[in-house]
């Protein structure tokens, strides 16, 4: 089966675990998802079934949309749930200096990545390199990076959690946002919740499968009628911008009536990126 669909993957469950649940339920051996989450997050996973599975790569990923809610006097390992260190009662805030507080972090700003993440130090996730305690490593190869913050949206507070949504780009973490604003309100503080609402505008709507050809990016050239150009693409055979009637650079689909090829026009040169995609 060829597909692509929004999941919704639950809380306290690893991205692969929770595709090896939806493979076995759907009957499928060829799946991959885009976008990791978390065990702690929950929220939207895209998957895909089968050939889709090449169409990651070529979707949009930003902007990232998130729901959490920050729990202020918690100090965790992880910045979650998990790993938590301590739980100290810390003062109440006032509401519209929370408010207030939020929007200055639209925009750019500097963070260090969670030691609980998957980013790779060598090959290997932070996050397995915090499990086995090495801790000095982390420091080391830990460094400040920028993460863009489109927009926020204060919930609710409701002391001591502090609820918002947020728009962010790719490479965003929102553990490490969470610990900015409690910083920024002089305490500790880590998120008891996060779920991700929707990336590249792709939310979850009960895992109905989407069209290839309405999510992808690029300008489509339908050539469902020309069975010369069908058998050339099919084929894989060299093909030239005047034959598909384009003079601009950039990625296109080539739509047939039963499959598609995404194509990539620059510098004179056109080649293939994805080739012979069922449509189904």
């Amino acid at each position: 089966m060829n597909c692509i669909f929004v999941a919704k993957k639950p809380l306290f469950i690893s991205s692969n675990h929770y595709l090896n649940v939806l493979k076995r339920h759907f009957g499928e051996k060829k799946a991959g998802f885009s976008g990791i989450l978390d065990p702690f997050a929950c929220g939207a996973l895209l998957v895909a079934f089968g050939q889709y599975t090449k169409l990651f790569p070529f979707l949009e990923k930003s902007p990232k949309v998130y729901q959490a809610t920050l729990w202020l006097g918690m100090e965790s390992d992880s910045l979650d749930l998990e790993n938590v260190r301590e739980i100290k009662s810390v003062p109440k805030q006032a509401y519209n200096k929370i408010e207030s507080l939020l929007q200055t972090f639209v925009g750019n700003i500097h963070f260090i990545p969670p030691k609980y993440s998957a980013k790779k130090i060598g090959g290997i996730q932070a996050y397995k390199l915090a499990r086995l305690g090495e801790e000095k490593l982390l420091e080391e190869s830990l460094k400040e990076q920028t993460m863009q913050i489109n927009k926020i949206e204060f919930l609710n507070y409701s002391h001591p959690f502090v609820s918002f949504k947020v728009w962010v780009n790719e490479g965003a973490y929102i553990r490490s946002l969470g610990e900015l604003i409690a910083k920024n309100l002089g305490c500790k503080g880590s998120l008891s919740y996060l779920e991700r609402i929707s990336e590249g505008g792709l939310c979850y709507e009960g895992e109905k499968a989407l069209n290839p050809l309405e999510i992808l990016p690029f300008k489509k050239i339908n050539l469902c009628n020309d069975w010369n150009m069908r058998n050339a693409v099919q084929e894989g055979k060299k093909i030239s911008p005047k034959m598909l009637k384009i003079n601009e650079f950039g990625k296109y689909i080539v739509q047939f009536e039963d499959f598609f090829s995404i194509i990539s026009y620059e510098n004179q040169n056109l080649k293939y990126l994805a080739n012979r995609i069922p449509l189904c």
